[in-house]
């Protein structure tokens, strides 16, 4: 299927590795001009490589040094994002690394303030720094990840659900205000996948997660990405307001 996206132009911050790097793959599979953020030089340099191999359709890449701990580097990210990629950004993926595990007894204030720096004000700094100039042009997507404990909050990472239920918050309310200018604003809420960071658990760790999935498997990066990018589509213009969660049935409410 064509996803109507050839010649857009993205920003997927955290896009070095794991999820974010899965959606980055399929968006510049479909075209998609892709500028990409991490830490880690190294890394980041193998994820621009692996980009390219991956584009289609004379899509270009570009690879920012950037650390989205500090949530006024997103709209540094934005600014030389939409610079290298020689215009305005289409699309934002708002993306971030969890924070460590901890319980109400052993997480202090400054690990909550971290996890909201990281993983909620970086997003809305970024929207900050996008989403007008998006409502103004009159098309844009915003396809957030962040995790299935913003629907389900998971025991012992109580700093990360916190800033996850904020976060989802924060970009429902969004998405009402720039639906009529046509702007769509969406979260992918992902359970278990095969990602760098799963892999380097313990296989008793890991094992037992599986075990709780319907599914019976952890999810695949690029199935992940292909969803991410279907949300980032023409197709997907009605869909706004959504959190998504992409878990191999792992979450069992109702809503």
């Amino acid at each position: 299927m064509d996803l109507g996206i050839a010649g857009r132009r993205a920003a997927v911050a955290a896009g070095t590795a794991g999820l974010g790097l899965g959606t980055a793959r399929a968006l510049v599979a479909e075209g998609v001009h892709v500028a990409v953020c991490g830490r880690d030089p190294d890394r980041l340099a193998g994820a621009v490589a692996d980009l390219r191999t991956a584009a289609a359709g004379g899509a270009t890449v570009a690879g920012l040094r950037s650390d989205l701990a500090d949530p006024e580097a997103a709209a540094d990210f934005a600014r030389d994002a939409a610079a290298a990629l020689g215009g305005q950004l289409d699309i934002v993926v708002p993306n971030a690394g969890g924070p460590p595990p901890g319980t109400f007894a052993d997480t202090d204030l400054a690990a909550y303030r971290a996890a909201l720096e990281t993983n909620c004000l970086a997003t809305v700094e970024l929207c900050r720094a996008t989403v007008p100039t998006m409502c103004s042009r009159g098309w844009g997507r915003v396809v957030a990840i962040t995790s299935i404990g913003a629907r389900q909050p998971i025991d012992h990472l109580i700093a990360s659900s916190m800033a996850r239920a904020a976060v989802t918050s924060f970009l429902k309310l969004l998405s009402a205000e720039v639906a009529g200018a046509g702007v769509t604003v969406n979260n992918l809420q992902p359970g278990l996948h095969a990602t760098a960071r799963v892999l380097e658990m313990s296989e008793e760790s890991t094992a037992a997660s599986r075990a709780a999935i319907p599914a019976g498997r952890a999810g695949d990066p690029e199935d992940f990405g292909a969803v991410a990018a279907f949300l980032c589509s023409q197709q997907a213009s009605f869909v706004t307001g959504v959190g998504l969660h992409v878990d191999g049935g792992a979450y069992r409410g109702l809503q």
